[in-house]
């Protein structure tokens, strides 16, 4: 059930306050006014998110699955936004199963502001839209960030949310993989969730090398060629357009001692939905060379969609490659005994204000495979991984019955192998 709804109880209120003459007065939330200020003092933003609105109600007119429809109505959500959950309280009965998932409400927010904008073409945007637009990407971050410090106060979670989490399957909490629920006294504790033991995750060869694990439960999406320049390749071979997207020294950092140690190398990802267990793993063992904290933007990344056949937002985490390149990401270096260096990238995305490496990680920390590299606060999230030119590394998740896309996996099960090219 979706926090979606409790706007729509809250607009529906407004409405019928204001029928009745009764005006209603909303005081608007901190990062709400810093939303309304920037506003105020560049017309031409505030025009193209009432375009953004526009266009998103054009698409979906329905305000049961798409309730802000004007920018006061934006104002509102925001306002309500900044200190709400994820997903709310309500009859089942009250509004349609749309939003009885956390992924959906986190779809409709980022709905309203990814609407292609004729204005933001030709700017080197990955998508031509709000979310990814200097000033209010810039903002949208602030908002996070606020999001996510609410997130952390004992306010966001008690047991009604417990609940709601423990009947949703999605989140798994039905197997008995994690801590105890008490330990979680905050919505992110929660999300950030540790095992119960390191026996809920088993990894696959522990010994062998040459085997690498998933680092994360995800999705995984692929591989993808980087040529001689540290440039990405599409999969068919053709180099991704934007000079601001291919760069896998950007990816990785123009501060980095290493960001142009994997020209010819193989790059692969995988996508964290809202649900997974959000921390992170090492797939290898070896020794931290270099850890950083790039400071980006946080968009969704991908692709997102109102499909009105099926009455859902949709979203594809490949629709774009190299869209990892503006938003916040950690980047950790790792030197294993055979196979040279591996890039190792967590990737916020959307809501996620937060990538964070362990404590007792620093140059020179020797890890073994599947130790603790860090976590995730709120949203949906990315991991992409970097081998060097030497390296073979053969993808081997297994694959759904489309035989297009693999199928959700794991931390700690095989993803893959490595091989020194030649041998």
């Amino acid at each position: 059930m979706s926090a979606i709804r409790n706007l729509l109880l809250f607009l529906s209120f407004s409405l019928i306050m204001s029928s009745c003459g009764v005006p209603e007065k909303v005081e608007y939330g901190e990062a709400t006014q810093e939303l309304i200020t920037l506003l105020d003092n560049d017309p031409a933003l505030k025009s193209m998110l009432e375009s953004s609105i526009a266009k998103a109600k054009a698409i979906n007119p329905d305000r049961n699955t798409n309730p802000v429809q004007t920018l006061e109505e934006y104002y509102e959500f925001i306002t309500w936004a900044e200190t709400t959950m994820p997903w709310a309280i309500v009859e089942k009965e009250t509004y349609p199963e749309i939003f009885d998932n956390i992924f959906q409400g986190f779809c409709v927010f980022y709905f309203l502001i990814d609407q292609p904008l004729p204005e933001l073409e030709g700017k080197g945007l990955v998508n031509n839209s709000l979310q990814y637009y200097g000033p209010f990407a810039q903002w949208l971050t602030t908002f996070s960030k606020t999001w996510g410090n609410y997130l952390d106060t004992e306010a966001s979670w008690n047991e009604a949310h417990y609940q709601l989490a423990l009947n949703d399957p999605n989140f798994g909490l039905q197997h008995g993989w994690y801590e105890d629920p008490s330990n979680w006294k905050t919505f992110n504790q929660f999300f950030a969730r540790y095992l119960k033991s390191p026996e809920m995750r088993p990894i696959a060869s522990a010994d062998a090398d040459s085997v690498v694990v998933a680092f994360a439960d995800s999705q995984p999406q692929g591989i993808w060629a980087i040529d001689g320049n540290s440039n990405l390749v599409e999969k068919e071979g053709v180099p991704v357009k934007s000079a601001t997207l291919k760069s896998v020294a950007a990816l990785i950092g123009e501060g980095s001692a290493y960001k142009d140690a994997f020209a010819n190398g193989t790059l692969t990802h995988s996508f964290l939905n809202v649900n997974d267990y959000h921390r992170y793993h090492f797939p290898l063992s070896g020794t931290v060379k270099e850890l950083r904290i790039i400071q980006g933007i946080n968009p969704t990344g991908g692709q997102l969609w109102w499909d009105g056949e099926n009455k859902r937002y949709a979203f594809n985490p490949t629709a774009k490659t190299g869209w990892q390149s503006v938003e916040t990401r950690g980047c950790l270096i790792l030197e294993t005994a055979d196979y040279g260096l591996v890039a190792l990238l967590p990737i916020g995305m959307g809501v996620v204000g937060s990538v964070n490496f362990e404590d007792n990680l620093t140059p020179g920390t020797t890890v073994a495979k599947g130790d603790m590299l860090g976590h995730f606060a709120f949203g949906g999230s990315d991991f992409v991984m970097i081998f060097q030119e030497h390296v073979q590394f053969q993808l081997q998740a297994p694959m759904e019955a489309d035989g297009q896309t693999y199928k959700h996996m794991l931390m700690g099960e095989q993803l893959g192998t490595v091989t020194l090219k030649g041998s």
